[in-house]
């Protein structure tokens, strides 16, 4: 009986501190996504679409009827200002099929496939130089959006090494040594590719890739000299890289690596995304809103960088 009373004792504790917890989800308002940048020596890019609620299709047409076409598009430096223009991949300039490629992480074979179009100038008076201010003004549906991004100084790597990780002889890592500025602001992208030739006679990678964080500020190494390495992110999905070798370069290896620079908003914008994708479907991960530098109710980013770029070969 004893036990029996204490056993009561429990379950009335426990029910008497639950409690029905109502949350109240708005519903779905539709956006202007605006995906802009722009960087050294390289055209001002401007891909528009709308947001899309988290319960519609994600096939491949819902992807491409989400792309806005027909909106005026602005980019300025303070001194002069252009309107870009509408191309579009199956029906581009010639001589524009590498960079579009390039853009739209598509091979130049496949481009005329596809229907997506972005914002774009021939004008080389406004492609992107090292310590402007670029002005951006999206015009559609009777509403304007604007923003504005700084190119930064560029940053060199004082070394690029590569070196066999562990006990392995043929596979390792990406090594380089930064030495951040002293006393200012810096954040950095890094970003890769491989030219050393396949089977085919071919590069291994016709584009840039992301590693699995690219983005990383100096709020901890302010003035500092480091060393640190990146994985090889184009092995990960390739099915003929033995799982114990996934994440590294090859002894023969020929690497570019592209160090970009970037303003605040622009670095707070990509380090939230990333940390989304990557916590994405955990339900322990602290919910992430990713910020925006665009004013007017639109989401995305307008994005400046500096770009410096070194090679790396995979020998001892």
């Amino acid at each position: 009986m004893q036990k029996t009373f204490y056993l009561l004792i429990i379950l009335l504790a426990i029910t008497s501190c639950t409690k029905e917890v109502k949350i109240d989800i708005p519903g779905f308002e539709e956006q202007l996504v605006i995906d802009g940048s722009i960087e050294t020596d390289f055209p001002p890019v401007v891909l528009l679409s709308r947001s899309k609620d988290i319960y519609s299709p994600t096939n491949i047409d819902a992807f491409l009827a989400s792309f806005v076409s027909g909106a005026t598009v602005k980019v300025g430096d303070g001194a002069t200002e252009v309107v870009l223009e509408e191309i579009c991949t199956d029906n581009l300039p010639q001589g524009s099929e590498a960079i579009a490629a390039e853009l739209f992480g598509i091979p130049v074979a496949e481009l005329a496939n596809y229907h997506l179009c972005a914002y774009t100038t021939f004008d080389a008076s406004m492609w992107g130089q090292v310590g402007k201010t670029y002005y951006l003004t999206v015009t559609f549906e009777g509403k304007s959006y604007t923003s504005s991004t700084t190119i930064m100084p560029a940053t060199t790597f004082d070394n690029l090494y590569w070196k066999p990780d562990g006990t392995l002889t043929d596979y390792g890592y990406s090594w380089a040594r930064l030495s951040d500025t002293p006393n200012q602001y810096d954040s950095y992208k890094w970003e890769v590719k491989r030219i050393n030739v396949g089977i085919d006679g071919q590069p291994l990678d016709a584009s840039y890739t992301k590693t699995y964080s690219p983005v990383f500020d100096d709020d901890f190494f302010d003035g500092l000299t480091f060393d640190f390495f990146y994985e090889n992110p184009m092995v990960w999905d390739d099915p003929t890289v033995p799982d114990e070798y996934k994440g590294y370069y090859q002894l023969g290896d020929s690497v570019v690596i592209k160090l970009s620079k970037m303003d605040r908003d622009v670095f707070n914008f990509f380090e939230k995304k990333y940390v989304q994708m990557t916590t994405g479907g955990n339900p322990f991960a602290t919910p992430t809103n990713i910020p925006t530098n665009i004013v007017g109710g639109a989401l995305g980013v307008w994005a400046g960088f500096s770009t410096s770029y070194d090679t790396l070969y995979c020998v001892p």
